[in-house]
């Protein structure tokens, strides 16, 4: 997939973004919510949101009800979002829209699943990034191909809250650190839970700076984010506080995210893979959404939920009992 052109300048009145350069299609004044109330409605209602509970956030259907989700990863998220931008005194409307829009292009099985379709899509001359297509979901895919026409500044928070854009204004930036701070915690806690990891793996070095509790590990990061930003004027952590939460970041990737352990991570990624050359070789039973074979078909993986790429991947591949009889 090419990677979208799509900056934003100029919106920031001081220190916060107060009023946005407007939406790809101009639209009246709604004369109770600002537009970045209406693109955070937007997207709550949107179809994308809701399938955000059925996409593994690490674990993928795990054992257990307490297990974090796509969405609930985004909710919480959110929350460390908003509580940055109130006590910086910048948009929170901005800042929820951009946190609850960022990850809506995710595909099932999370990770993984996101890394079997890139891998995928090499042999086919393309690339998938889940933030790239997140900007799709909202900009095309929503609405029955209308999308959700938000504006410029939210979508740029959505395309540049990772990867190598950068976001155009501070509340964007708040959304791409913040992410880093949910996941990184969250995903331990959760690592914790399956009994993946001990609490005596956890590297000495960024648990002395940050914490020796998820509760304790975010607090030290949003305050340290607070007085950072505001001593510099700008989005930031500290030095030592940065440099503890990229080491953490980097152990849990080695000891989590590529756990070999997890076995069912090899499935999913069989799953994402076999579904995307099923549904290339059969356009018929793939959504119309774009002229090309290749992004037509993303559009429906990357689209679906867990329970519905393992129900479909059973129902095309694994033989039938009345087959197997005759």
């Amino acid at each position: 997939m090419s990677e979208p052109n799509l900056r934003v300048g100029g919106t920031q009145s001081g220190w916060a973004c107060e009023t946005s350069v407007g939406r790809p299609r101009p639209e009246p004044p709604d004369g109770v919510r600002n537009p970045f109330q209406r693109d955070r409605d937007r997207i709550l209602h949107a179809k994308a949101f809701r399938r955000l509970m059925h996409k593994t956030q690490v674990f993928i259907s795990p054992d257990g009800d307490h297990f974090r989700t796509r969405l609930t990863h985004t909710l919480e998220m959110m929350q460390v979002s908003r509580t940055i931008a109130r006590a910086l005194d910048l948009n929170e409307d901005l800042t929820e829209a951009i946190a609850l829009g960022h990850d809506l292009g995710h595909t099932p099985f999370g990770h993984v699943g996101e890394e079997a379709l890139a891998r995928v899509l090499e042999e086919h001359g393309r690339t998938f990034r889940h933030n790239e297509h997140s900007l799709r979901v909202v900009d095309v895919l929503e609405r029955e191909g209308a999308g959700l026409n938000l504006t410029h500044e939210v979508r740029d928070g959505i395309l540049n809250h990772t990867g190598q854009g950068y976001p155009s204004t501070r509340e964007g930036e708040i959304v791409r650190i913040a992410d880093r701070i949910a996941y990184v915690n969250h995903d331990i806690d959760d690592a914790l839970r399956a009994g993946v990891i001990a609490f005596e793996d956890l590297p000495k070095g960024p648990i002395s700076v940050l914490g020796d509790s998820t509760s304790a590990r975010i607090d030290t990061l949003v305050r340290d984010m607070i007085s950072a930003s505001w001593e510099r004027r700008k989005i930031t952590l500290s030095k030592r506080v940065h440099e503890a939460l990229i080491e953490l970041r980097t152990w849990l990737f080695e000891y989590v995210y590529h756990n070999p352990s997890l076995r069912r991570s090899d499935k999913a990624g069989t799953v994402v893979a076999a579904l995307f050359e099923h549904y290339l070789e059969n356009p018929e039973k793939r959504p119309r959404t774009d002229p090309d074979p290749v992004v037509q078909t993303v559009d429906f993986v990357a689209g679906m939920t867990d329970r519905y790429a393992l129900t479909t991947y059973e129902r095309v591949f694994l033989p039938k009992p009345d087959a197997l009889s005759e």
